[in-house]
């Protein structure tokens, strides 16, 4: 009897279970909250000037790593917001391990979109802060300080979001691999 009951895990006590049910709620929302978040400043990163006479502007529009940006932050919000309902599926409906391999997949996918959609927006902003001495591109963050520091906030917003999915790819990987008795 005894070397039955060790190849098999306790289940966890109810209020363990309702604790990570919230956690996983509260981590859904801050990320999708965070996602929604970079994907409209980044959207309304714009700013006009004139130089010498000449009109200038600067859009986010302009660039496709911000567009993808845009693009991959509010893909990873609308799925995170049926991932949402997902969970409360799951409280109402009691978790199995099964049903949670459906979540740390749809984590690790929305993770590493959230990190190259940062990734390819952080690489144009770096080139548009400082420049390129190489390539004979110049930095263009002096003379369009509001939208440079749109931009950085977008990618503040998003760096958040990428970090929650992180934590619900690692909660969710656990509790897949869970096996209740």
């Amino acid at each position: 009897m005894e070397s039955s009951r060790a190849k098999f895990q306790e289940s966890p006590p109810l209020k363990t279970l309702r604790i990570f049910n919230l956690a996983q709620i509260f981590l859904r929302l801050l990320a999708i909250s965070t996602a929604l978040a970079a994907a409209i400043a980044m959207r309304t990163a714009k700013q006009s000037i004139v130089l010498f006479g000449t009109p200038y502007e600067a859009k986010s529009s302009y660039s496709t790593s911000f567009k993808f940006f845009i693009g991959g932050n509010a893909v990873a919000c609308g799925c995170s917001i049926l991932s949402l309902l997902y969970v409360f599926f799951l409280v109402r409906q009691g978790s199995s391990p099964n049903k949670y391999f459906f979540l740390f997949i749809h984590d690790l996918v929305m993770m590493s979109l959230l990190m190259s959609a940062a990734a390819a927006a952080t690489a144009e902003a770096y080139i548009g802060r400082h420049g390129n001495k190489h390539s004979g591109w110049t930095a263009i963050c002096h003379n369009f300080g509001k939208f440079c520091n749109k931009i950085t906030l977008s990618l503040s917003f998003s760096y958040f979001s990428f970090l929650f999915m992180m934590i619900l790819t690692i909660i969710s990987a656990r509790s897949s691999t869970q096996i209740q008795a």
